[in-house]
């Protein structure tokens, strides 16, 4: 387990700083349960502060998309680090993050939030909105609830920041009027880099069934 240090952290300037930061404290073990790692990671992203030139090789795009998802870091397999483009008036499907710790921060544009309660009979029920601005962080948790992210620009992309623990490739989608649930399955592409392993995420043509979650198939997505 990763010893969550009271020492003034060094100062993140770049990405690769914030990169290194998020691996010393992590460590081994990724976020796990230890909540004053969560808040230590959470400070850390607050603390980078967005500058184009440190992500702006991760940050592809395909004309088309909803959105993208690209490989910055793979920490270790104990957690990964995304760069997500949004397309303008692009959102992603209601989801879950199949028990995985999720970390997210606006690196430009903007975005917005919503936070759903689990299903139970039926329809989703809509619990808050909020807006997300460049160098804002929000944190997600299955124990906290369903979300979905979309961009309300017509006119602009966004760019965010995800870090995800531990690493997950599939989810569950949600119909917002029937609360009926689909699985994912997402495949890695690998991309042309400036820094090592970065590849780009996208979603298989369709769905694999998990057989232990009994899910109906349904069109493809790409989920945060």
């Amino acid at each position: 387990m990763p010893t969550c240090t009271t020492e003034p952290m060094l100062p993140v300037k770049t990405m690769q700083d914030l990169v290194s930061s998020l691996n010393e404290a992590m460590g081994n073990s990724g976020l796990g349960e230890d909540l004053r790692t969560v808040r230590q990671v959470k400070q850390l992203m607050h603390s980078y502060v967005s500058q184009s030139d440190d992500w702006v090789q991760h940050a592809i795009y395909h004309e088309g998309s909803r959105y993208t998802r690209n490989l910055v870091d793979d920490g270790n397999g104990k957690y990964n680090l995304l760069i997500l483009v949004w397309g303008e008036g692009q959102s992603s499907p209601i989801h879950d993050h199949a028990g995985s710790h999720c970390m997210m921060k606006l690196l430009a544009g903007e975005l917005d939030e919503q936070l759903y309660a689990w299903p139970r009979d039926g329809a989703l029920e809509l619990r808050r909105t909020a807006p997300l601005r460049t160098n804002s962080v929000a944190y997600m948790h299955d124990k906290i609830g369903l979300h979905r992210i979309g961009n309300p620009s017509l006119t602009t992309r966004a760019v965010s920041l995800h870090l995800y623990s531990p690493p997950y490739n599939m989810c569950k989608t949600f119909d917002e009027s029937t609360g009926a649930a689909v699985q994912s399955t997402c495949t890695a592409q690998k991309l042309t880099s400036l820094m090592a392993s970065s590849q780009n995420y996208a979603c298989s043509p369709g769905f694999t069934a998990d057989p232990t979650m009994a899910l109906p198939q349904g069109p493809a997505i790409t989920s945060t």
